[in-house]
C-alpha cells in the first residue's frame, strides 16, 4: 500500500499561519541531533517519532535511537526498507512504509514531552545528480571531504540537498504533526492502535499554542559543534586541493624542465635538480640501470649544503637487497630508519656505504616502461633523525618517475629515428655508388668484349697474333665481370645472414700458404711484391670456417699487392692476442692510408681514388666482405697506417680453440680448406 498525502502539506493546510523555510541537509542533521540530545539529557519520557526517507539513512542513526528508547517507551521510527528494515517491535517500534509513499520524500522528527515540544517536518526538493570526481576536478580524498562536510554517510550524501519545511518549538504545531504521523503509522501497523491511543491521551490532549519551558543550550551546543566540524572539513578539503595544486605545479615544472632536452643525460640531470629542490631533500640521486646491472656509475644528483657527493662512485645494484626488492615488486621502497633495517645490517658492503654517506632515511622509486626497468630515483635523508616523507611527497616522486620514463622513451625514440635517418642516408649513398660502380664496371668490360668479338667476326683476315690479343682481352674483361658479380653475391649473402658457417679447428699456417698460392695463381702474369710470412709453427689452433678464412687472407693479400710496387714487400704475421684470440696482420710498404680514412676503407664501394678514376681496378667490396666474415666468427678487423706512402697494416682476430696449446700440424684430409670463386 502507498499513502500519497504529505505530512508537510497537511500541516500547512491546517495551520496557514506557518511559513516554511529552506534548510540544507547539514542543517537538518544538526537540528535533528540537537533534538535527540535534548531527549537524552532530560529526565522526561517523551513521545518521539522519527521518519527517515530510506533505510540507509536510518542505519546511520540506529545506535542513537537505541539510547533514545532507553528514555521512553513511546518511540516510533519509520523508513522505506531496502535490505533488512521491517515492521516490528524492538527497543522501539519500527514502521516500514512503502517506498512509493510520500514519506520517502520527507524528513520528520517530532519530540513531545510534558514540559517541552519540538518538531522538524520537511520535504526534499528536486535533488541534483551526484557529481563525479572528474566534474569537480578533485581526487577521491577531496571529493570525500567536500561531499561529507556534515558527517560520515553510507553512500552518496550531498550536503547541498535542499529541504523545505518547518522547525519549531511550538507545542500546537508539534502535536498536529504528531497526529498526522501517528495516523500513517496506524495504516502500516494497525496492531499498535492501543499504544498509539495511550500516546495521544498522554501527550496530545493539550494543543494550545506556546513554547513553554525550552532549554536552548543543547541546540546551541550541537549547532556550534556542527559549525566547527564543517569548518574543519572545509579546511581539510581546501588543504587537499592546495596540496593537489602544488603537486600538479611541481610535476608540470619538472616535466617542463626534463623535456627541454632529448638528451637522456640532460633529462636525468634536470630531473634530479628540480625534484631535489622541490622536496628539499639532502640528496636526490637518479641513474640509468637495468635489472641485470651489477653497479651504476653514471650518477646524476642534487645535493643540499654539507652533503657529500656520490659522483664517480660505483653504486651497488646486484649486491643491494633494496634494489633487488624494487626490481622484483616494481614498486617504490621506503626505508624510514636505515640503522634498524635488517636488509642493510646483513649486507656489510651496503651498511658501509650507508655509514660513509650518512644515509638515515632512504626512498627508492623505479623508472619503468611497460614493466621494463629504465632507471632509479633515490632520495636520501642524511640528518641525525629519520625523515618521515608524507604520502603526497611519495606520490609526487612516483609521478616524476613516470614522467622521466616517458621522457627517456621519447629521447630513445628520437635517437632511433636519427639512427634510422643516418641509415637511410647511407643506403642512399650506397644506391648511388652501386649505380655508378655497377654502370662503370659492367659497361667498360662489356664494351671491350663487344669490340673484340665484333673485330674477330668482321675481320676474317686478321693476323693470328692480333686475334689472340683480341681473345685475351675479351677473356680478361669477362673474368673481371665474373669477379664483380661474385663479390656482389658474396657480400649480399653475408649481410643478409644466409651464410652457413662450418667452424672447425684449423692450423693457421696452412691457411696462409693456401691464400699465398691462390694470390700468386690469380696474379701470375703480374709482377708481385715480395711476399713473406712470419707465422710460428707452434701457434694454437684457431676455430673458423676454413673456406672463409682463406677468403679473408686472399682478399687482404690481393689488396696489399694491388697498392704495393713490385719492389715493395708484403708480410703476413700472426701472434696470440690474449688467451682467446689469435691476431693476424697483413703489412705492406705501399701507398698507405690517410689517418681519417682508417675506418672508411671497410665501407662498401670505398676506393681511395674514387670509383671512376682509379688506376688499380677493383670494386671496393673486398674489405667490406672481409669485415663481414671476421664479424661472423666473433673477431675484429681494423687498419693502421702512418699516412700516405707509409705503408699499411690490416689486422684481424680469430678465436683460439679452447684448451689448445702448441699443436702438431693436422692432416690435410681432416679439414675442408679451399678458395672461394
Amino acid at each position: 500500500m502507498s499513502i500519497q498525502t504529505s505530512v508537510l502539506a497537511d500541516l500547512l493546510q491546517d495551520l496557514p499561519q506557518l511559513r516554511p523555510q529552506i534548510y540544507f541537509k547539514s542543517s537538518l542533521t544538526a537540528l535533528s541531533h540537537a533534538m535527540e540530545d535534548q531527549v537524552l539529557a532530560g529526565s522526561d519520557e517523551p513521545l518521539v517519532i522519527a521518519s527517515f526517507q530510506r533505510e540507509r539513512f536510518y542505519r546511520q542513526e540506529a545506535h542513537r535511537y537505541k539510547r533514545v528508547a532507553e528514555k521512553s517507551d513511546q518511540v516510533y521510527v519509520l523508513a522505506a526498507p531496502e535490505t533488512d528494515f521491517s515492521s516490528r517491535s524492538d527497543s522501539y517500534e519500527m514502521v516500514a512504509f512503502d517506498p512509493e509513499d510520500t514519506l520517502s520524500q520527507e524528513w520528520h522528527l517530532v519530540v513531545i514531552g510534558q514540559q517541552y515540544a519540538s518538531c522538524l517536518v520537511c520535504r526534499e526538493r528536486q535533488a541534483p545528480a551526484p557529481p563525479t570526481s572528474e566534474q569537480l576536478n578533485l581526487d577521491t580524498e577531496v571529493c570525500d571531504a567536500a561531499l561529507n562536510i556534515a558527517g560520515p554517510t553510507a553512500g552518496y550524501v550531498d550536503p547541498s540537498r535542499r529541504f523545505e519545511g518547518i522547525w519549531t518549538f511550538d507545542r500546537q504545531v508539534s502535536c498536529k504533526a504528531a497526529k498526522f504521523l501517528l495516523k500513517k503509522i496506524l495504516v502500516y501497523r494497525p496492531e499498535l492502535q492501543d499504544k498509539i491511543e495511550q500516546a495521544q491521551r498522554k501527550f496530545l490532549t493539550e494543543t494550545s499554542s506556546g513554547f513553554h519551558e525550552i532549554d536552548p543550550d543543547p541546540f546551541a551546543q550541537r549547532l556550534v559543534t556542527y559549525l566547527q566540524a564543517g569548518q574543519y572539513k572545509l579546511l581539510k578539503a581546501y588543504k587537499s586541493i592546495a596540496d593537489r595544486e602544488r603537486k600538479e605545479r611541481l610535476v608540470n615544472s619538472i616535466t617542463s624542465a626534463i623535456r627541454k632536452s632529448l638528451n637522456p643525460h640532460e633529462i636525468l640531470k634536470g630531473a634530479a635538480q628540480e625534484l631535489g629542490q622541490a622536496l628539499q631533500v639532502c640528496r636526490c640521486l637518479i641513474y640509468r640501470c637495468k635489472e641485470t646491472d651489477v653497479t651504476a656509475t653514471n650518477l646524476l644528483e642534487f645535493l643540499s649544503t654539507g652533503v657529500s657527493s656520490l659522483a664517480g662512485q660505483n653504486w651497488p645494484l646486484q649486491d643491494n637487497p633494496l634494489f633487488q626488492e624494487v626490481v622484483q615488486v616494481q614498486e617504490p621502497l621506503y626505508v624510514a630508519e636505515t640503522r634498524q633495517d635488517p636488509r642493510i645490517a646483513n649486507t656489510p658492503k651496503l651498511k658501509a656505504l650507508v655509514d660513509r654517506f650518512k644515509i638515515v632515511s632512504w626512498l627508492l622509486v623505479p623508472v619503468l616502461d611497460k614493466g621494463k626497468l629504465l632507471g632509479m630515483v633515490e632520495l636520501h635523508h642524511c640528518g641525525t633523525t629519520p625523515q618521515q616523507w608524507q604520502e603526497d611527497d611519495l606520490a609526487l616522486v612516483e609521478a616524476i618517475a613516470t614522467q622521466i620514463g616517458v621522457a627517456l622513451i621519447q629521447a630513445e625514440a628520437y635517437a632511433n629515428l636519427e639512427d634510422l635517418n643516418d641509415q637511410l642516408e647511407a643506403l642512399e649513398r650506397t644506391r648511388s655508388n652501386l649505380i655508378a660502380i655497377t654502370g662503370h664496371e659492367l659497361r667498360t668490360p662489356l664494351s671491350t668484349i663487344q669490340v673484340c668479338l665484333e673485330s674477330l667476326a668482321s675481320e676474317p683476315d686478321m693476323s693470328p697474333d692480333l686475334q689472340q690479343i683480341m681473345l685475351n682481352s675479351a677473356l680478361a674483361d669477362a673474368e673481371r665481370m665474373r669477379k664483380l658479380v661474385q663479390d656482389f653475391l658474396t657480400l649480399s649473402q653475408l649481410e643478409s645472414g644466409r651464410v652457413q658457417w662450418h667452424p672447425e679447428p684449423l692450423q693457421l699456417q696452412e691457411c696462409v700458404e693456401l691464400a699465398i698460392s691462390s694470390a700468386r695463381a690469380r696474379l701470375l702474369k703480374e709482377q708481385l711484391p715480395q711476399i713473406s710470412t712470419e707465422v710460428p709453427s707452434k701457434l694454437p689452433l684457431v676455430r673458423a670456417d676454413g673456406e672463409w678464412l682463406v677468403e679473408v687472407l686472399s682478399k687482404l693479400l690481393d689488396n696489399a699487392c694491388k697498392f704495393t710496387a713490385p719492389e715493395g714487400q708484403v708480410i703476413i704475421q700472426a701472434r696470440p692476442n690474449g688467451n682467446k684470440m689469435l691476431e693476424v696482420t697483413v703489412s705492406d710498404t705501399g701507398r698507405g692510408i690517410e689517418p681519417n680514412r682508417l675506418e672508411t676503407v671497410f665501407d662498401r664501394f670505398y676506393q681511395e681514388e674514387g670509383a671512376l678514376r682509379r688506376t688499380t681496378g677493383g670494386t671496393g667490396l673486398g674489405l667490406a666482405i672481409c669485415r663481414q666474415i671476421v664479424n661472423g666468427w666473433g673477431g675484429q678487423i681494423w687498419a693502421e697506417s702512418a699516412g700516405k706512402d707509409q705503408g699499411s697494416q690490416l689486422h684481424f682476430t680469430i678465436p683460439i680453440v679452447e684448451g689448445s696449446g702448441e699443436q702438431k700440424r693436422p692432416n690435410k684430409s681432416d679439414r675442408r680448406l679451399g678458395r672461394r670463386g
